[in-house]
């Protein structure tokens, strides 16, 4: 095995059912590499949580299970999969994207998407009248909104950005929020208690307490050098030591991380690297007198799993 991820499997089944339960009604996100999971492992869970699920794209509501909803997050663009399911939720944030769901033929269920500070897809204020029309014109079938603010950075309550669209949404349909704390979800359901807000969720859900799993890499060879050169780059050593080869690179989506260098520990130091990460493994170096781990053990691995693709999933 070379990149292993290994999780305390009913800590993390109890965590991702106490989220979702202090949130109330959720709507599982399941994009990407499902987290560092896969797709295919958190599908199943968040069947246990509701009969819809977020995904991040067109493409990706094609995998989903027929016994859940997908809701795509991402407005289609020009091209559908032919393989898209009809009851699919689609998002729709301008009249551009009104019109390519429109010259598909496409007539299912669709949220709109509010702006936010966030300044990605979202329709603004005075435009929404204008989007809900064309949505008609088009028989597109509206079924909720959609806003998405930034994170949560200093604790900062977004919970405002969504109360402010209130006064314009003239109906009773379900507004779908993110990055949102139990406490404020709460708070916007006593502030407006005839309307359904649903918990978008995904990063907290899924890796709220990164406690509970670990990533690492196994040792594939280790062999001294005295100086030299090593890498695809030759590039140059600092001194004597050892290279050690660990089974995980760019094709694992393992990378340096900004501004501090290798994503690889042992011994709880952190271990260099010759080169970047290439593909399906890594060049370490240890100098002399430094902890050196053997072939057969492994490293620690520091990288967010949002990223990463993992060989194998261990569960312990």
């Amino acid at each position: 095995m070379t990149l292993r991820l290994t999780v305390n499997r009913q800590a993390w089944l109890d965590h991702v059912r106490l989220t979702a339960s202090q949130h109330g009604t959720v709507l599982p996100v399941v994009k990407g590499n499902g987290y560092g999971f896969g797709r295919p492992i958190l599908f199943e869970q968040a069947a246990h949580l509701a009969d819809h699920v977020a995904v991040g794209t067109v493409y990706e509501a094609t995998d989903v299970p027929s016994s859940l909803t997908p809701v795509v997050l991402t407005p289609a663009g020009t091209h559908l999969p032919s393989s898209l399911p009809a009851h699919a939720v689609l998002t729709v944030g301008s009249l551009d994207h009104v019109a390519a769901l429109r010259s598909h033929n496409w007539q299912g269920s669709v949220l709109i998407k509010l702006k936010s500070t966030m300044q990605r897809f979202g329709v603004a204020g005075n435009e929404l009248a204008a989007l809900q029309s064309a949505c008609t014109n088009a028989s597109l079938n509206v079924v909720g909104w959609s806003i998405h603010p930034p994170l949560n950075n200093d604790n900062q309550d977004r919970s405002g950005e969504v109360s402010c669209w209130m006064e314009l949404l003239h109906d009773n349909l379900p507004v779908y929020v993110s990055h949102i704390t139990a406490e404020q979800i709460v708070s916007l359901r006593s502030q407006f208690p005839n309307r359904t807000f649903v918990s978008r969720m995904g990063t907290a859900l899924w890796l709220g307490n990164k406690s509970m799993m670990k990533l690492t890499a196994e040792v594939l060879d280790v062999h001294a050098v005295d100086g030299g050169t090593a890498g695809y780059r030759s590039t140059a050593l600092p001194g004597s030591g050892h290279i050690v080869l660990v089974g995980a690179g760019s094709a694992h989506g393992v990378s340096e991380i900004v501004g501090v260098g290798s994503p690889f520990h042992f011994a709880q130091q952190r271990v260099a690297l010759v080169e970047p990460p290439y593909m399906h493994s890594s060049m370490l170096f240890v100098p002399v007198g430094q902890p050196l781990p053997r072939v057969g053990e492994s490293v620690d691995v520091q990288q967010p799993l949002t990223r990463v693709s993992a060989d194998t999933i261990s569960w312990e």
